[in-house]
């Protein structure tokens, strides 16, 4: 049975008095800022603290639609090209129901486990009451085999969010689905939508995702064939000094730094998978989208995967991307987007005038590894599995291109505490970490109403998704306000400075979206107190 994702021993122990009548004792130094000095021990604001419930009246509105859905957990066989593969999933579909509902309504998920292991939900880019976030061990306790758990939750926020597994190594297999918030009133958005949820595939191949996590775990790592099924890429990690006091020369160094062509560096995943996919289909079996000749498309663009990064291109359209991570920005034309796991984007282009486009999710750092789905007015056949896309060679969409719609832009303001969180490991001994202020196992102390400014400093070798539950960070890239997201690429030897405003009471996870990273360590908790 595979560990519970990001409750560690001592994450536990933090927070266990605040799952016992809604509130705990969290031990720490504040970090530096403004405000007075805080006491070694303060009161941490619980899942179930009456906090948490005063937030979410204020959220909900008096008649509020309530939309019900029901989850089921449980095994499945599906179809991948020509082979059959056995996972888990919700409703027997790959990726799971896609669920909708507009702004202001009361989602109500019955999620039912017919599985041989504990699970959760976690909501993924909703800021939504603690109490719900789906984290076993900090926000609730797992739902056990043969038991069931209802989440209510209103949503306030319109745009393109997912759920998934938040146990173990559990979103490696097929345990995960689209969100699809609307906002009734916008009037400007093209009338078509297209989900994409982009996936890699291990599971029911030869090797399962716990396998996998113990391989790294162990050190093995380098070059293997296909036929492995769980084999690392091909560059040896295990050759690579660590970033953690062992020497590293400058020009090795060099060689994995971020440059405009390799964006995330050289060390870009920790795995080579069988399978990527579009839809739960691979290139050669292809999810089709049938569209009209010439009509604007809005691509809802989500990357569910584990630990590898796509770059998105459509043939013969360029990309205007309106939203990153659900939350609007100035509008931008590109020709293709790079996607982090656990990141999302609406992107505009427009349908083909005839015949069928490849719509292309490159593996980032390899030349030749793709995934893709089709945009079909009905006529002609599918491109060919490896299609090439000129798009994919032009200009790239990068954070800095970024500006927070006006409508969601963060207000200005000086922050009233820092934080710098270092993110920290190597292939070499596959243990990677995220310290608050030099701390390891330390947590984010806030209080409500409070603009929190925090640093990632990521001094590992290679990139990370980090990713913070309830809240919606800003990046901050000058003058102007920067993107508001929930999922920001930190490259390797590099800064992101992002805002947020501590106003979701509760204890929240923050950690790295390469899931093989978060289950080793790198997680931290932003955590309210009294």
């Amino acid at each position: 049975m595979s560990k519970r994702w990001f409750t560690p021993r001592w994450l536990v122990a933090l927070i266990a008095v605040a799952l016992v009548a809604g509130a705990g004792v969290g031990i720490g130094l504040w970090a530096s800022g403004k405000g007075s000095p805080q006491p070694r021990a303060s009161v941490l604001v619980g899942p179930g603290d009456r906090a948490v419930s005063t937030a979410e009246a204020a959220r909900q509105k008096q008649g509020a639609r309530v939309r019900d859905v029901t989850l089921t957990a449980a095994p499945t066989t599906l179809r991948l090209g020509g082979r059959k593969v056995t996972t888990w999933a919700f409703n027997k579909t790959v990726p799971g129901p896609e669920i909708h509902a507009d702004v202001g309504d009361v989602l109500r998920a019955r999620v039912v486990n017919r599985l041989s292991e504990p699970l959760t939900i976690h909501w993924h880019g909703i800021a939504l009451r603690n109490d719900m976030d789906g984290v076993p061990g900090v926000t609730q306790k797992a739902i056990k085999p043969g038991g069931q758990f209802v989440y209510t939750f209103t949503v306030t926020d319109p745009g393109t969010f997912f759920y998934h597994s938040h146990a173990g190594t559990q979103l490696d297999r097929g345990l995960y689905g689209p969100l699809i918030v609307n906002d009734p009133s916008d009037t400007t958005a093209p009338r078509r939508d297209v989900t994409v949820v982009l996936d890699d595939w291990i599971d029911g191949t030869g090797k399962s995702p716990d396998q996998v996590l113990a391989k790294l775990r162990s050190g093995a790592s380098g070059n293997g064939d296909s036929s492995d099924m769980g084999s690392m890429p091909g560059m040896d990690h295990s050759s690579m000094p660590g970033m953690d006091g062992s020497s590293m020369g400058g020009s090795e160094m060099s060689k994995s730094m971020p440059t405009k062509d390799n964006p995330l560096g050289s060390d870009v995943t920790d795995l080579t998978y069988p399978y990527y996919l579009v839809n739960g289909r691979p290139a050669t079996d292809p999810a089709r989208f049938r569209v009209t000749p010439g009509e604007r498309i809005r691509l809802r663009i989500i990357n569910a995967a584990s630990t590898t990064p796509f770059r998105v291109a459509v043939g013969g359209s360029r990309l205007t991307v309106t939203a990153s991570d659900g939350f609007p920005v100035r509008p931008v034309t590109t020709d293709t987007v790079l996607v982090g796991m656990g990141e999302r984007y609406d992107a505009v282009v427009t349908a083909p005038r005839s015949g069928s486009v490849p719509l292309v999710a490159k593996v980032e750092g390899t030349s030749t590894t793709q995934a893709m789905a089709v945009l079909s007015t009905g006529s002609g056949s599918n491109p060919m599995p490896d299609a090439k896309v000129q798009e994919m060679n032009g200009r790239r969409l990068t954070y800095a291109d970024l500006r927070a719609a006006q409508a969601v832009a963060l207000p200005a303001r000086q922050p009233d505490r820092s934080y710098t969180v270092d993110l920290t490991g190597n292939m070499t001994t596959y243990k990677w970490g995220a310290e608050a202020n030099g701390r390891k196992n330390g947590n984010l102390q806030v209080r409500q109403g409070e603009r929190v400014r925090l640093v990632f400093n990521n001094a590992s070798m290679m990139w990370h998704p980090i990713h913070l539950h309830g809240h919606t960070l800003q990046v901050v890239t000058g003058s102007a306000p920067g993107p508001r997201k929930d999922t920001v690429i930190v490259p390797p030897m590099s800064r992101v400075t992002v805002d947020v405003d501590a106003n979701n009471p509760g204890q929240w996870a923050l950690h790295c979206h390469n899931i093989y990273h978060a289950e080793t360590g790198m997680l931290t908790m932003l955590s309210y107190v009294k």
